[in-house]
This record gives structure tokens, C-alpha cells and sequence, in this order.
């Protein structure tokens, strides 16, 4: 007798809420975020071609490939993640819309564009993936590193974090 496949509420198999195979770095909380989230889509029972997927610039950009593939996607410029996902729901408020940005895309360049979407308090999952750093350029501080942290070259962080 052949072992019955395992489906949601939908008749959904789990594999259908996957993406693509991770280029992130070994060890990555990114990962650990994509992996819950292919989760709780697959609980809740959506349909993944009912959600488009955000994300802005830096490591965080790239989660939303690793997740739910066979949904919507826009990836923005660095910063106007928020606005893109402002735009999408407006268009289709059907969408169910979620967002991965970082937090130096969401703290710096980008918190203008997030303070104006809490504002609206459009019905977006807005994921911010807190390293407290620019991973993808040396490491930087971003704007949420923790007061005293250092960098590999010894640098002291002597600015305090703002809270996302």
C-alpha cells in the first residue's frame, strides 16, 4: 500500500511552499525565518499564488526566493520596499502582501517609506531581519546595532540603536 501524501487544509503539499536553494551564508538567521514562514503558510492553509512577496536591497533581499515560490514577487530599490507594498495592496487588496527587509534597508535609507506604511496600517507582514549590521558591505554598523558593539576592526559602536 502506497504512503498517503501529506496535504494542508487545501490539498496543498508541503514541497508546493518552498523556493528556491539557499545562497545565504552557512549558519544565517535569514534562513531560519524563511523555513517558519514556509511553515506557517502551509498551516494556515494559503495559497501561495494568492501572496506577493516584498523585499528591498542587502542580505535580507534575498529570503523571499527561498520561500513560497510559486507567488507574486517584487524586489525594490534599496529603502522603497514599503511604498512598492503600499502600491500592491492598493492595486489588489486581495493580495495577502509580505515583506522581508532589513535593518539597514528598513532604519536608514528606508524609514521614511516604513513610518508612512505603519502610518496607513495597511494589512502587510513586514519581517525586519535585525543582524545590526550591512552584512553585504564589510559589515558596517547599521542603525540598529547594539551601543558598544564592535566591529571585526575593533571599532566601538558609540551610537545608540533606534528601536524598529
Amino acid at each position: 500500500m502506497p504512503t498517503p501524501v501529506k496535504v494542508n487544509r487545501i490539498g496543498l503539499e508541503p514541497q508546493i511552499y518552498k523556493g528556491g536553494k539557499t545562497t545565504l551564508c552557512a549558519g544565517c538567521g535569514h534562513n531560519a525565518i524563511s523555513e517558519r514562514i514556509i511553515d506557517a503558510f502551509y498551516e494556515m492553509g494559503v495559497n501561495p499564488r494568492h501572496v506577493i512577496k516584498l523585499s528591498g536591497i542587502g542580505c535580507s533581499s534575498k529570503s523571499p526566493a527561498y520561500f513560497l515560490g510559486g507567488s507574486h514577487g517584487f524586489n525594490a530599490v534599496h529603502g522603497r520596499m514599503p511604498s512598492v507594498g503600499t502600491g500592491a495592496m492598493l492595486a489588489n487588496k486581495k493580495l495577502i502582501a509580505i515583506g522581508v527587509s532589513g535593518d539597514g534597508d528598513t532604519g536608514a535609507i528606508g524609514i521614511g517609506q516604513f513610518v508612512h506604511l505603519m502610518r496607513r496600517n495597511l494589512p502587510i507582514i513586514y519581517i525586519i531581519e535585525d543582524n545590526g549590521c550591512y552584512g553585504l558591505t564589510k559589515g558596517q554598523f547599521s542603525p540598529t546595532a547594539d551601543l558598544g558593539s564592535k566591529l571585526k576592526t575593533g571599532v566601538v559602536n558609540d551610537l545608540p540603536p533606534i528601536d524598529t
